[in-house]
């Protein structure tokens, strides 16, 4: 599971490779969730989608309807492959709950596989993974046309499909030369969103006078893109944190690179830059280390020094507004009664200042 997450995540700079990528995930005793989902992407975008609820496979993609006027059987062809890998589905993960002994509770399967192609070396490389309950348990080596069991309790599974030689070839076929030519329709298809390239907007942040710069660029595509700071045109690679590629929701990608600033004098910031390369653009997009252009919402905090004299002007200002307020009470009621009262004589004594 891990690896699959790392696939369906990873992201190359180079600007020439492009993606397949099938998902399913079979289940059992899962609440509220289907027993077989598929999904298909496209350089990281969802294309198709297949569960055991709807049973049809549909784009995900408004481009993807395109396909249906050069092959008008093309759905119906998915679906029908879904179908069939719905019924295997079922059957891994009965020999899931054989293998680890368990047949209660929740059984996952997920199996991934697909290929990558550089559009510039014309190189297809296919890949494939199994993972059972979050665990990866089988990974397919193309290259070597061998399957290689990352679990021993499918050490059987290994040795029963790497003896299978028509399984090889049937996979090998699959996913070096099908994949690829429905990657390169896909990419037709879709040329508008997953050839188009769009510049970042590019700021620097800084929560406090004392953390690290953050050079942060956002609303960039494609994902093919290489941050980092230099000094004197030198990339650097000591003080500097790489953050991770994130999506946005708008499909456009966001990324950082942090620069440590304690070894930084600050009458060199002048000689720092941050620098974005996106695939397709030859020009770098470079940004100054300049304290004026630099963003953060940190304000200073009121001094130990300074609190204990505010804290006593407002005691003082509350004093001196009762002491008013007291007076202006007194002379209200001496006003409305005698003043020989007895009442008013004890109150006026009371009030009266000590000497």
């Amino acid at each position: 599971m891990q690896l699959i997450l790392l696939l369906l995540s990873c992201h190359v700079a180079s600007a020439a490779i492009h993606s397949l990528k099938h998902v399913y995930t079979a289940s059992s005793e899962v609440p509220n969730f289907p027993e077989f989902v598929a999904v298909v992407f496209v350089d990281g975008f969802q294309t198709e989608h297949y569960s055991s609820i709807t049973k049809t496979t549909v784009p995900t993609q408004a481009w993807m309807s395109r396909v249906t006027a050069d092959d008008p059987e093309y759905w119906k062809r998915q679906t029908s492959y879904w179908e069939g890998q719905e019924q295997i589905g079922r059957v891994n993960i009965e020999i899931g709950k054989e293998r680890f002994n368990r047949t209660e509770g929740i059984h996952v399967i997920q199996v991934l596989n697909g290929c990558e192609w550089d559009d510039e070396t014309v190189e297809v490389n296919g890949f494939g993974l199994i993972s059972h309950n979050g665990e990866d348990v089988l990974i397919l080596d193309m290259k070597a046309q061998r399957w290689i069991a990352i679990k021993p309790q499918f050490l059987r599974t290994q040795h029963k499909w790497n003896n299978d030689k028509s399984w090889l070839e049937f996979m090998e076929h699959r996913l070096t030369q099908e994949c690829p030519v429905r990657l390169k329709n896909s990419l037709m298809y879709g040329k508008s969103t997953l050839q188009r390239t769009e510049l970042p907007r590019m700021s620097l942040l800084q929560k406090t006078p004392w953390s690290p710069v953050s050079c942060h660029a956002t609303g960039f595509y494609p994902d093919r893109a290489l941050m980092f700071w230099s000094r004197d045109g030198e990339e650097l690679h000591e003080h500097v944190v790489h953050g991770e590629l994130l999506y946005n929701h708008d499909g456009t990608f966001q990324m950082s690179v942090d620069l440590n600033l304690s070894l930084v004098k600050r009458d060199d910031w002048w000689r720092y830059d941050c620098v974005f390369q996106l695939s397709a653009v030859e020009d770098n997009i470079l940004t100054k280390l300049d304290p004026a252009v630099i963003r953060t919402n940190w304000v200073e905090k009121p001094s130990a020094t300074t609190l204990p004299i505010t804290l006593s002007a407002v005691v003082a200002v509350v004093s001196i507004l009762t002491l008013a307020t007291g007076v202006t009470v007194y002379k209200k009621k001496k006003a409305k009664s005698p003043s020989d009262s007895p009442d008013n004589v004890e109150l006026s004594e009371k009030l009266k200042p000590e000497t």
